[in-house]
């Protein structure tokens, strides 16, 4: 967090700052523009979804590039090579949770339902952290033999934003093309937290059990990959 925001003159404020003027900024041109798509508290639902995938984009990013960034204490000094992209990732994940105050603070303003089912909302946010963790060991992986990859992940996150109900409501997606969100760990998470923020109702189970196994899933790739190659990182970074 320091070394992020070390030469900034706002420092870690930014991590405030950065979603509100954000969400005000799309807040008025999608409402202006699309006119919100009636989608009941607009701010909240797009804050929400913004925040999120916001954090799994950074962390994985960040996770990716950590072997090769790091590629000078690899060398020289043994740190077990996970804490790398593991630390990359928590720190986006602290992020993510000062940024909560700034949705906390927005649905406040806008009169958005406090209820008890927020409390909820820790079990899809783990399964965030998780999977979060297992795409970006996964990712960490491949780019140290692959380098090309930075570049290709950075159009692949451009894709799944746009086709991740974000900014517009689920129901204006055809029929045919359904599938990308129902088999979307990310939109699982969204859909379980606008659940709580937004409508102040528990989420549906199903969403939970999906990201659950999700998580599962990419931690289980994400180590066997990484633990069967960390090896031969040293020759190629």
């Amino acid at each position: 967090m320091k070394t992020k925001y070390r030469k900034s003159v706002l420092g870690i404020f930014w991590s405030f700052l950065e979603p509100l003027l954000t969400m005000i900024v799309l807040t008025i041109i999608f409402s202006t523009i699309f006119k919100g798509w009636g989608v009941q508290n607009y701010p909240v639902y797009l804050l929400t979804g913004r925040l999120i995938f916001t954090f799994f984009a950074g962390g994985t990013s960040a996770a990716m590039r950590s072997i090769r960034g790091s590629a000078g204490i690899l060398k020289t000094v043994y740190v077990p090579k996970y804490i790398y992209s593991l630390s990359a990732i928590l720190s986006n994940f602290v992020t993510f949770l000062l940024s909560l105050v700034v949705l906390f603070l927005v649905m406040a303003a806008t009169h958005a339902p406090f209820t008890i089912y927020i409390i909820f909302t820790s079990l899809p946010i783990l399964a965030l952290l998780f999977f979060t963790i297992g795409v970006g060991l996964i990712l960490a992986t491949v780019n140290v033999f692959f380098r090309d990859l930075q570049h290709l992940y950075g159009v692949f996150l451009t894709l799944l934003m746009y086709a991740t109900p974000i900014f517009y409501p689920p129901s204006i997606v055809p029929a045919s093309f359904r599938f990308i969100q129902d088999y979307n760990p990310i939109y699982a998470v969204i859909s379980c937290c606008r659940d709580a923020f937004l409508y102040g109702k528990l989420y549906d189970p199903h969403q939970l059990i999906f990201a659950l196994i999700s998580a599962a899933v990419a931690m289980i790739v994400g180590l066997t990959l990484f633990y069967k190659y960390q090896d031969k990182f040293i020759l190629h970074v």
